[in-house]
């Protein structure tokens, strides 16, 4: 018997998007129930989607900007009305192209694996999974130069490592993913000490200690509007002093780092965002 299947899509100031991701997923048979988190947005948000709801429809107000806090809250309301179900968590600017893909990614969680992705085609570029990096690794992302050149050969996998059906890897694309409601609910669901990033690493985190694994099914392709919703609101300084935060909060309470690496972490962190705030400046002034 196939186990249910319930989709949280997390919405903030982005209703259009929100609204495209409903139409798109609203007669697909498979889902047993969407629910809609509308993470505090400061515009009418709310109040439209509110109106698209239906009997498989929910819409839910959350009265927080975090997004963990989005994922969970979304995660406990599916759970109390289906039961053990997989659940599949999604930004608001995804686009999927058939039900049956949804079908064949709940279908990958089996025994060990808790944790399923697919590839993210985001505007031609592919996204599929990563390795945890080390704490030194998140330091040297810090520095331009290593960020630049070095992030992608020393975190993605080889091209080769897909070629299969699925592909066990550490960490798959937030912006949507499938879990496993009985396993979510041992880890005690989703981090809400970050405001926003880092959820993967994060779960990833949860998922190796408890000795289970994530994969990417690598027959299911979605399509990102990638940071459509996340720059809308959020100008990229801001964006990554946020990121810098969740990212500070993981090496500590996550990956044991020592003092001498938080403070390089901090150093190289602050550098980074001078280096930013100054191409801002060059580009203001253009």
């Amino acid at each position: 018997m196939q186990k249910k299947i319930g989709m949280v899509i997390v919405n903030y100031n982005d209703f259009e998007n929100t609204s495209r991701l409903i139409k798109n997923i609203k007669d697909y048979k498979c889902l047993n129930h969407i629910v809609i988190v509308d993470n505090n947005s400061q515009d009418d948000s709310f109040e439209k989607l509110k109106k698209q709801e239906k009997d498989n429809i929910t819409v839910i107000k959350n009265n927080s900007r975090n997004y963990s806090s989005g994922l969970n809250t979304g995660a406990k309301f599916l759970i109390e009305k289906l039961g053990t179900c997989n659940i599949i968590f999604s930004n608001s600017d995804i686009i999927i192209k058939e039900e049956k893909d949804l079908i064949n990614l709940s279908e990958t969680i089996k025994d060990d694996i808790v944790v399923v992705g697919p590839i993210v085609d985001e505007h031609g570029v592919i996204n599929r999974g990563w390795h945890l990096p080390t704490v030194n690794q998140e330091i040297l992302f810090n520095i331009p130069y290593f960020n630049r050149n070095f992030k992608k050969k020393y975190l993605l996998y080889k091209d080769s490592d897909y070629e299969k059906e699925t592909t066990i890897v550490d960490v798959v694309s937030g912006c949507f993913f499938l879990v496993d409601s009985k396993f979510l609910k041992e880890v005690e669901f989703f981090d809400e000490s970050t405001l926003l990033y880092y959820e993967e690493q994060i779960l990833a985190e949860k998922v190796k200690k408890k000795n289970k694994k994530e994969c990417v099914n690598n027959k299911v392709t979605i399509y990102h509007d990638h940071s459509v919703s996340v720059d809308k609101s959020i100008k990229r300084l801001e964006k990554q002093k946020i990121l810098k935060e969740s990212q500070r909060y993981y090496i500590k309470n996550y990956k044991k780092s020592n003092i001498m690496q938080r403070l390089l972490l901090y150093i190289t962190d602050y550098s980074y965002r001078g280096f930013l705030y100054v191409v801002c400046l060059i580009g203001r002034f253009k």
